[in-house]
């Protein structure tokens, strides 16, 4: 028995130190912690399939969506100017593209065009304010004069005392009925002030929006992938060439309406018949029951003249409203945005039903529109299953 054979007395074999390569070194209490962490050893994942988990995530989408249907709610009104602004620069949009063509820088191409609009509305409020004014100062003038009639007529005076008219107004004029008047007055004001400042945004957006139409549309044209980026541009600009065609037409259809109502009243004899002509022609824009509302007008100024020339009017506009109803407009529409008339009345009376004006305003190009993807995208992704 040799001195390696020998074990150390106290130790079994099975007990005896290992080599010095198989000794495990001291855990340093540093890399232990930043192991574990500072405040221990992480747990198991949060389980998103559990119950509190997907009922509260459930919850905060609801809120998250009940907040944004208040935002738009709130911003409504801003919202929808801007939707107009937007409108009127794609409809505005081929004239600057008409004017690039012919060598004009773009900003000067917008300057031109803004220049053209606000000279537009200009020369309407010009038409318009002089015999507005006039009329309501004649009024002003002419009140005393229709008093002293009234007083002066026996029919007048007996109707007044048989039915105590004169105690029933005395009765009605208090503190109530004076307030209910003076807020009528501060809510006519500041109806007059809102629609300026819609007017004055309206425009100024559409200013802003063709001067960086390009971007804007090239910004709409990144957000798409790359792969039918080139087909979604093509049908894009389609859609865009069919909403200035629409406003061009439209256009064009209210000039008409313009000119016919500005010789009826020279014919006939009406005060102001450029004034007339303009309201017209602005009402006409208007689908549906714009070229009504101006006809009533008209219609109540001739009879303001006399029976008969109101009677003119009013045969004039019935005739007149049959004919642009299905000749001119079915014509020019079928020309300039491609859409079959009863697409356009169906789509003007379901714009007028959802979204009143403005659906009216934009029918006729969103079904435009649907056609072309319906037969560009639709009809061929069937045709290939």
């Amino acid at each position: 028995m040799t001195a390696d054979d020998e074990t150390v007395p106290g130790k079994s074999a099975e007990q005896a130190e290992p080599p010095e390569d198989q000794v495990k070194p001291p855990v340093d209490e540093a890399e232990k912690e930043s192991r574990e962490g500072r405040f221990g050893r992480p747990g198991p994942p949060i389980d998103r399939r559990n119950p509190f988990m997907i009922g509260l995530l459930g919850g905060l989408g609801i809120i998250l969506a009940y907040a944004i249907f208040l935002g738009v709610r709130n911003a409504a009104s801003i919202l929808v100017l801007i939707f107009i602004a937007l409108f009127l620069a794609i409809g505005l949009n081929p004239a600057i593209v008409r004017l690039r063509k012919w060598g004009v820088p773009r900003g000067l191409a917008v300057a031109i065009v803004a220049l053209l609009v606000v000279g537009l509305l200009g020369a309407g409020l010009y038409a318009l304010i002089p015999p507005l004014v006039t009329q309501t100062n004649q009024l002003i003038q002419n009140v005393p004069d229709y008093i002293t009639r009234l007083q002066r007529s026996e029919t007048i005076n007996d109707l007044v005392v048989r039915y105590h008219i004169m105690d029933r107004v005395t009765s009605a004029i208090n503190a109530g009925t004076v307030g209910n008047a003076v807020g009528g007055v501060v809510g006519g004001a500041r109806l007059i002030f809102g629609t300026i400042f819609n007017v004055l945004t309206v425009l100024v957006l559409t200013i802003y929006f063709m001067a960086a139409f390009d971007k804007i549309r090239e910004l709409g044209y990144s957000l798409v992938p790359s792969s039918r980026r080139t087909r979604v541009r093509l049908l894009t600009d389609e859609i865009l060439t069919k909403v200035g065609a629409y406003m061009a037409g439209a256009l064009a259809i209210a000039i008409l309406a313009g000119i016919s109502t500005m010789l009826l009243a020279v014919i006939v004899g009406l005060a102001y018949p450029f004034a007339l002509a303009v309201v017209v022609a602005v009402l006409d824009l208007i689908p549906q029951i714009g070229a009504t509302l101006g006809a009533i007008i008209v219609s109540l100024v001739g009879f303001a003249s006399s029976v008969t020339d109101g009677l003119v009017c009013v045969i004039f506009f019935i005739v007149y409203q049959q004919v642009e109803n299905y000749l001119i407009y079915p014509n020019v529409m079928r020309r300039s945005v491609k859409v079959s008339d009863v697409a356009a009345v169906v789509a003007a009376l379901l714009g007028v039903a959802l979204f009143g004006v403005v659906g009216a305003l934009v029918a006729i190009p969103m079904v435009a529109a649907v056609q072309l993807i319906i037969r560009e995208v639709v009809v061929p992704s069937q045709q290939h299953r």
